[in-house]
């Protein structure tokens, strides 16, 4: 490709983006009391939302729904042709419909429009013909109209197209805003995802229980308490009293300080003698990024999992929850 041909694609490139942001930008001044209103009506919706729409429009208007879904709005997609043939039976009393026509006038659409009504169905047009017979059927009409298609033909559904899927993620967004919708929300929609994991994923999901979770007693030898962290593999061991309570921890760290001061006597020193005590406990119920938030303010690898009562319940490793991917 020649130095020419090449430019010419760029600007072509380029063009297509500023016309699509300029078909964007335009529709922030239609944002108005018709907007509010549609919100509303979704917000009030008894049943569920049904975003239906034909070719181009309809491919947005999956889009839409699944955004809407994503977000607490029970919704989906309708493909208008399949409802003059029976999936008009999927659309309620109660439900709202979001039906998406650049002109207003597409004929499948359009067939549907008069069972809507005898439904007694809120409809919210997405058109670019506010004077058109989906607008006129319409309770609410937010205008989509756009200058021009990024096509150079002007036939290709372009700016129209990313024009109807911005104004479906404004109406998706403000409702959520509305409702007070979270982060925590919106990951028990998405348990699968990686926002998912770390606001829904407790600590009892990862931690290690019953043999696995390293335990001496008070007196017990600290010969037998280096076995016990060799053999668990989680680099500390939990101390426990005479009513299984935990008393305290003993680290890698603590072994090599412990050398580092008693030399051989250690090994004839008791657990209770060299075991830090009050180290950073937690409980099943919480949510494991909390724990490891803990881990990294106070650089330790492993924290106990303790019962209302204050006796060992598990231990949760880092590695644990890294393994699980709740971290970004």
């Amino acid at each position: 490709m020649d130095k020419q041909q090449e430019n010419k694609l760029i600007h072509q490139a380029k063009e297509v983006l500023r016309i699509e942001a300029d078909a964007v930008y335009a529709l922030i001044d239609r944002v108005d009391h018709d907007f509010i209103k549609a919100v509303e009506i979704i917000e009030s919706c008894k049943g569920r939302v049904v975003v239906t729409g034909m070719g181009k429009s309809g491919l947005i208007g999956k889009k839409i729904a699944a955004t809407l879904a994503s977000t607490g709005t029970p919704s989906m997609f309708l493909h208008p042709a399949e409802g003059s043939h029976g999936d008009l039976g999927m659309i309620t009393r109660g439900d709202v419909v979001i039906a998406l026509s650049s002109s207003g006038e597409t004929s499948e659409l359009t067939s549907i429009l008069f069972i809507l009504r005898l439904l007694d169905i809120k409809m919210i047009a997405l058109t670019g013909n506010t004077a058109s017979t989906l607008a006129k059927a319409a309770d609410v009409v937010l205008d989509i109209a756009v200058k021009e298609e990024a096509c150079p033909l002007g036939i290709v559904p372009t700016a129209s197209t990313t024009a109807a899927l911005a104004m479906g993620d404004a109406l998706a967004v403000t409702l959520h805003t509305k409702r007070g919708f979270k982060k925590e929300d919106f990951a028990f929609f998405h348990p699968g995802g990686s926002l998912g994991r770390r606001l829904l994923s407790r600590v009892e999901d990862f931690m290690h229980t019953g043999q696995a979770v390293p335990m001496v007693r008070t007196t017990t030898p600290m010969k037998d308490a280096i076995i016990e962290i060799s053999s668990k593999r989680l680099g500390m061991t939990t101390v426990v009293d005479d009513d299984s309570k935990l008393a305290g921890v003993i680290t890698d760290g603590d072994l090599r300080r412990g050398f580092e001061k008693w030399g051989s006597d250690y090994f004839h020193m008791k657990a209770e003698d060299v075991m830090a005590r009050n180290p950073k406990t937690t409980t099943k119920n919480t949510m494991a990024v909390q724990v490891l938030s803990t881990m990294e303010q106070f650089s330790i690898t492993t924290v106990v999992v303790v019962s209302n009562e204050g006796k060992v319940e598990g231990a949760i490793h880092l590695h644990d929850i890294l393994k699980a991917g709740i971290v970004r």
